[in-house]
């Protein structure tokens, strides 16, 4: 199978059709568009890598299922794309299994050691140290990134754990090609990780230079651990020769975890928050992510409004975009935490009618200012994370599906790895509210509900989605990368889709605005009309100085199209074969991602 990892995916499947009526009314593909997704009647696998795309789309073309597909995506990411895939980290998972029709929320967010204190990140004047809290050892949150993929192949995949492991096993015994966006993120971060020795070792060359683009790399330490994990399963990690390397970097380092905090890391289901919007559910991450709740919360607001009427990207449109944003972020301030600490209001946060109550709060003509924005549910007291996560979306030809968001926080986590383990540390600890009021590395404030406590799991705005049509069949997976702003990101996809009727390609592709309560500013790409800018400022919006780039969605799209090229004037459209397809687009503001399908039907050996 690891022969074909560097086929390049193109599309497979030409469109010449302008529009069909079809019976079922899904989104077919318009060759009028101006951006175009990859096509598949086969099932996909996007991500933010193309090496890391194509192995999953080898493990589909082999047999597998989505959830195989996905698994060995996330440890094939976490040798590719040593900045937001990784062994050392945390994330969530959703998992629809079509058969079933049952969606599940998978929570393998690192867990906050059994020693971490409420004011571990506080100086001796009670102010936060950030440098502690975002780049010392003590900043690492217990891993859970692989419990969490080990529970998710071993309840609802199909193949071994040798099977999905060996084509990441092997890419980081026998290296591959360093592509260009990696030989410059490296470079980028090489102040960083040369001040820690396992790390300038695992990524740069002897001489402490960096690689160049097409050298290849290899990991011979990261090989052997996932090794032992394809080996021993949980306890290859959790357990054994690589917990007491772990365990021995903590302690040599002034870190945390401890054996025992490796052990009791536990992976937990959650039921998904789920939301009505104009007759589709969208189903996202619950606490302690804040992803689905405030993208739900916003909709709710949203669906008030003919946004279709208004233009997409017009100042009308983006104003209300702001206001709901502006909202939902306050209200994010004071009530998301991990529910296993806190009581999180999910119900009262996405009710419609609370909605409305805010919807009525904007002013269509002005803007609003955050410093007279406060949380908004009554009776409730009030006591994030990195650009660099990744997103990877799976799809196979039975129609299950998997929407997956996992991350070390900043790019490349802390900038420690474990020596002799081969892989980075996270430094999630920042995502607690380390002072409630202070704002994290990203700009977020939270309050006691995302306090630090041992066990407690961070806040976190990562956003895995997938959205259901009125039948209840999927019809977009997406996600996205981008600390602060991911739900808003993931929110304008779901928007682009639905409201807009964009292909997954137009989507993507389309800028992106955000807003998040604190600071009072929106930030917007290029591609936003200068007209467009001025009318808002006209309104008194607050825009930041520069454009920004916002997120990297990878997203996979159902929807039925119009097999071979066809020419509609002289085809009888009742006789040409259609079929069920998946349409894939893998962000262009992110260098080296890709959208992979399966081109082979070789089986996967057992090794």
């Amino acid at each position: 199978m690891i022969k074909s990892l560097f086929h390049t995916a193109h599309i497979v499947v030409f469109l010449l059709v302008s529009s069909v009526a079809l019976a079922n009314e899904k989104a077919i593909i318009d060759p009028s568009a101006r951006f175009h997704p990859v096509v598949s009647d086969r099932g996909m696998v996007v991500s933010q890598e193309m090496i890391a795309s194509q192995v999953g789309a080898d493990i589909l073309a082999a047999g597998g299922n989505a959830v195989d597909a996905a698994v060995a995506t996330g440890f094939a990411l976490a040798v590719t794309l040593p900045r937001a895939g990784n062994l050392g980290g945390g994330g969530f998972m959703l998992v629809h299994l079509a058969e079933e029709n049952k969606t599940i929320a998978i929570d393998y967010r690192e867990m906050a050691p059994g020693s971490a204190s409420k004011d571990m990140f506080l100086d001796a004047e009670g102010d936060v140290d950030n440098s502690k809290a975002r780049f010392s050892i003590q900043s690492s949150g217990v891993p859970g990134t692989v419990a969490g993929l080990l529970h998710a192949l071993d309840s609802y995949g199909t193949m071994s754990l040798k099977q999905v492991l060996q084509p990441a096993i092997e890419l980081a015994r026998d290296g591959f090609p360093v592509s260009f966006d990696l030989s410059l993120s490296l470079k980028a971060r090489q102040k960083t990780l040369h001040k820690n020795a396992a790390s300038k070792a695992y990524f740069y060359k002897a001489d402490g230079s960096g690689y160049e683009y097409g050298e290849t790399l290899a990991q011979k330490d990261l090989a052997t651990t996932l090794g032992r994990i394809a080996k021993e399963g949980r306890s290859g990690f959790y357990q054994g020769k690589t917990a007491a390397l772990m365990v021995a970097e903590m302690q040599r380092s002034g870190g945390l975890i401890s054996h025992k905090d490796l052990v009791s890391y536990k992976v937990v289901e959650r039921a998904p928050v789920c939301g009505d919007y104009r007759g589709n559910s969208v189903c996202a991450m619950p606490p302690p992510s804040s992803g689905g709740v405030h993208m739900l919360q916003m909709l709710n607001i949203l669906e008030g409004y003919d946004l279709n009427a208004l233009g997409h990207n017009s100042a009308a449109y983006i104003h209300r975009l702001v206001e709901s944003m502006r909202r939902a972020y306050a209200d994010r301030s004071s009530y998301l935490g991990d529910p296993d600490f806190f009581p999180v209001p999910v119900a009262e946060l996405t009710d419609k009618q609370y909605a409305a109550e805010l919807r009525g709060q904007i002013d269509l003509q002005k803007s609003s200012r955050s410093a007279d924005i406060r949380p908004g549910l009554d009776g409730t007291s009030a006591g994030s994370e990195s650009t660099e996560t990744t997103h990877f979306s799976t799809w196979d030809q039975w129609g299950n599906v998997v929407s997956n968001t996992y991350t070390l926080n900043f790019s490349y986590g802390s900038g420690i790895s474990v020596a002799g383990a081969g892989f980075l540390l996270n430094n999630e600890m920042d995502d607690f509210s380390a002072k409630p009021g202070s704002p994290n590395g990203y700009g977020l404030v939270g309050g006691v509900a995302n306090a630090i406590e041992p066990g407690k799991r961070p806040l976190s705005s990562m956003t895995p989605t997938i959205v259901f049509d009125d039948t209840g069949a999927p019809i977009l997976a997406t996600g996205s990368p981008g600390g602060s702003t991911i739900i808003t990101i993931v929110m304008q996809m779901v928007l682009n889709h639905i409201d807009f009727d964009m292909n997954v390609a137009e989507a993507t592709a389309a800028p992106r605005i955000h807003h998040q309560w604190l600071p009072d500013r929106v930030f917007y790409e290029s591609g936003v009309s200068v007209d467009t800018l001025q009318l808002l400022r006209d309104m008194g919006h607050q825009l930041n100085d520069k454009t920004s780039r916002l997120g990297a969605t990878q997203s996979i799209q159902a929807g039925a199209v119009v097999k071979g090229a066809v020419d509609i004037s002289t085809v009888d459209i009742s006789t040409v074969d259609i079929s069920t397809m998946v349409y894939g687009a893998a962000d262009y503001r992110r260098d080296g991602s890709g959208a992979a399908v399966p081109i082979n039907s070789e089986p996967v050996a057992e090794k």
